[in-house]
């Protein structure tokens, strides 16, 4: 019945959509809402979600039609929906698939559903000087190397290009997944949607939680690709722990792969490369030249780990090899840069998504208890940081000396738990790895001495490490099962899922934890309410508690 009074959403005219928490089918409205909405807030009560655009959008590429959205909004909806709400809807999901890249007599063709829209856009300066020839009054063949440019300016139009153009083939590059590797059933699934042409037009990005082995998905979509593949990393340690994955779990040899950074230059017909060395130039305002050397191979697959990464002179290069397949790979779509246009024209539209809680449930990763943890800031620092601006009193209250305590308590309450302990600031770190006498992995530290300490870790030889942002990505330690967060990148959405996903391998005898250690009534206290929306969003909640009543439980271990 619609509406419903005991309904959880109250869809309101300015596109934000409030979610009762404690209403009895919270999960499954907040699980239909994940599909085409963005959550905003998540206060203990009512959390906030927008349509928009490119959310809208992305269920479109996924199969969802407009009567899909109305009718599930209709389902959840407490009260009537305002008009405008769905005329909104139709809008914007009307114009998807407007647009569309053919593939004609070898050219490469913008084709519009209607004439006056073909006017609009081709007349648009940013867009006419890329067309080629007019064939009438729908079509245009625009030049060949403008395909990522055309796409670009057409979604900052508002009109999503639907690309059916079709990839060229890169060298031949055959391996086989090994007989003692099986894939689980949304693994398979997944592979099985990028290589549906119809669907996704060759390209696409697949969201998969943290732990939930999208290495092992893009090594199944190179397998039946059967071609050369470059794949972008975000560091030295994910591009070898790629060629470690692709090694054990592959029959391709390791001459055959090759790795492309600051301290190895290998084309192979599989090349690991990092995003770094793509954007590296010899001087301010020069080529990219190592970007100009990769983009002269004849890729089959361009696989772009951590994709929600991908820093701005990268999507140069996207723009530049959209007659391959592109397959991004990630835990999140959230771009603190707000770029999510980008990487929908760019890379491709979403075309898979697996909720963090159902692998949970079905133990394909781990359940996780997460607490955050409020101390005071000193008494003798709350004039400085009145004084302050909002950096610095973010910077004062990250590093606040009372977090020591907090950090004390967990590692004796977690003494037979592999823990982590991440950090931003260095100093913060140093004197925390100094004062309990723990292994420090930083920028700084070569990558032969990183990774030294992470098998270390992994071999159980050291329970605990003290880590930077340097392992927010791509490492693998499976066995780490509590993680203390101390300080952060500001509100940042996506470091939080990715601190929390060094936790998420699935075992048998250990729980995991997350704790965040926040300092209370200051700027850092209201950041970690923004970056902890994506979890929340994928159905986490935090309990937070007070120093003060933490620490009261020391007295009961003494």
């Amino acid at each position: 019945m619609y509406p419903d009074r005991k309904n959880p959403l109250i869809v309101q005219g300015d596109s934000t959509i409030l979610l009762e928490v404690l209403n009895p089918v919270f999960e499954g409205a907040r699980d239909s809402l994940l599909r085409f909405a963005n959550l905003e807030k998540s206060p203990e009560y009512i959390h906030t979600y927008r349509l928009t655009s490119v959310s809208l959008w992305n269920a479109a590429s996924s199969g969802m039609k407009v009567s899909d959205i109305k009718g599930e909004l209709k389902r959840y909806a407490k009260y009537e929906i305002p008009p405008n709400i769905f005329i909104q809807i139709d809008e914007w999901l009307t114009r998807y698939g407007r647009l569309r890249l053919l593939r004609t007599d070898n050219h490469l063709m913008l084709k519009a559903d209607d004439p006056d829209l073909f006017l609009e856009i081709t007349r648009n300066i940013r867009i006419k000087k890329y067309i080629y020839k007019e064939v009438s009054d729908t079509g245009a063949l625009l030049v060949e190397w403008s395909r990522g440019q055309v796409k670009k300016e057409c979604i900052d139009l508002g009109y999503p290009v639907v690309d059916m153009a079709g990839y060229s083939h890169g060298d031949p590059c055959g391996f086989d997944i090994k007989d003692r590797i099986s894939f689980r059933e949304y693994q398979r699934d997944s592979i099985s949607v990028f290589m549906n042409y119809e669907k996704t037009g060759g390209s696409g990005v697949i969201v998969l939680p943290c732990g939930a082995g999208k290495t092992i998905v893009g090594m199944g979509i190179m397998e039946q690709v059967g071609e050369t593949v470059l794949v972008l990393v975000t560091n030295i340690t994910a591009a070898r722990q790629w060629k470690r994955e692709l090694i054990d779990k592959t029959t391709i040899s390791e001459r055959e792969i090759g790795e492309y950074s600051g301290e190895v230059k290998e084309v192979k017909p599989v090349t690991i490369a990092t995003y770094q060395i793509l954007t590296y130039r010899e001087r301010k305002g020069g080529n990219f030249i190592h970007l100009e050397v990769l983009n002269k191979q004849n890729w089959g697959l361009v696989i772009y780990d951590e994709v929600h990464l991908l820093p701005a002179p990268v999507f140069r290069f996207a723009t530049e090899v959209q007659g391959k397949r592109r397959l991004g790979l990630t835990a999140t779509l959230i771009r603190e840069d707000r770029r999510e246009k980008d990487v929908f024209s760019l890379i491709g539209p979403k075309i898979y998504d697996m909720p963090w809680k159902v692998l949970e449930k079905q133990g394909w990763i781990s359940g996780v208890t997460c607490t955050e943890v409020r101390t005071e800031l000193p008494r003798e620092e709350m004039q400085r940081y009145a004084l302050e601006d909002n950096r610095e009193r973010f910077k004062r209250a990250s590093v606040n000396k009372n977090k020591i305590a907090i950090i004390k308590f967990l590692l004796s309450k977690h003494k037979s738990d592999n823990i982590l302990i991440i950090g931003h600031y260095l100093k913060q770190l140093e004197c925390i790895a100094e004062q309990w006498d723990l292994p420090l992995i930083t920028g700084r530290m070569k990558n032969t001495e990183r990774d030294k300490f992470y098998e270390m870790f992994r071999r159980q030889a050291i329970r605990i490490l003290v880590v930077s942002k340097v392992a927010n990505f791509a490492v693998d330690l499976p066995d780490a099962n509590v993680a203390v967060q101390i300080s952060g990148t500001f509100g940042s959405r996506q470091e939080e899922a990715q601190r929390l996903g060094r936790i998420l391998r699935p075992r048998k005898s250990k729980k995991a934890f997350f704790y965040s250690v926040v300092t209370r009534n200051t700027v850092e206290a209201a950041f970690a309410e923004k970056r902890q929306l994506f979890l929340t969003e994928q159905g986490y909640s935090y309990e937070i508690i007070s120093a003060e009543d933490l620490l009261q439980k020391t007295a009961g271990l003494s």
